[in-house]
């Protein structure tokens, strides 16, 4: 049996992808996920990038094999392979359509297997008076079936049109921030721990 021996160089830097559920017209996912971003940012263990699904534009899903066999036939299933396959963790942005996430998330995230393992996803969700909660725990049951982990810490954003003013941007309050500031360091956890679970799994 192959010994496993830990690489770690003391780096604590991790890619983070934030990804905008979200592709109908007027949609305010853009303007919550720009505030993550930017806080992230200020985290030093992350290399933060926004990925925007209405701009990634995947049709319905149209891959003949299954994913975890990764035969894919598509170039547009092939970019989503490589941008997915970079991440560390993932923090999602999605609002709840009738008590769920939308469509394209969901699409998104059949489009791939392997490529999710062993990582951790947090989320932001948004709406009325749940906040998104209830498309938050939806995507909780998808998150699992995937196997990553799904981060016990969240921020939900209920009534959340109050906070984006007239330019689009969103103001967040410092329970937001705080909230926001635990999800990231906790996230910064996981993926570090994760990284190691996915090393020791190449060696099995």
């Amino acid at each position: 049996m192959p010994t496993f021996v830990p690489t770690n160089t003391g780096i604590t830097m991790f890619n983070l992808k934030i990804i905008i559920a979200s592709t109908r017209p007027g949609r305010k996912g853009p303007s919550i996920a720009s505030w993550v971003y930017d806080v992230a940012k200020t985290h030093n263990e992350f290399d933060t990038e926004l990925v925007d699904l209405a701009e990634i534009n995947l049709p319905f899903l149209d891959e003949p094999e299954h994913p975890r066999l990764q035969k894919y036939q598509h170039q547009h299933t092939k970019d989503w392979s490589a941008k997915i396959n970079e991440g560390d963790a993932y923090i999602v942005v999605t609002s709840e359509y009738n008590f769920s996430i939308p469509a394209s998330l969901k699409n998104a995230m059949d489009y791939l297997y392997n490529e999710w393992n062993y990582k951790p996803m947090a989320i932001v969700s948004y709406g009325g008076v749940s906040g998104g909660l209830r498309a938050a725990q939806s995507l909780k049951q998808v998150i699992t079936a995937q196997k990553m982990m799904p981060l016990a810490e969240s921020v939900p954003i209920p009534f959340f049109t109050q906070f984006i003013d007239a330019d689009g941007k969103f103001n967040a309050t410092d329970i937001h921030n705080k909230g926001l500031g635990i999800l990231l360091k906790e996230l910064a956890f996981w993926a570090d721990g994760m990284k190691y679970m996915r090393e020791k799994k190449k060696t099995q």
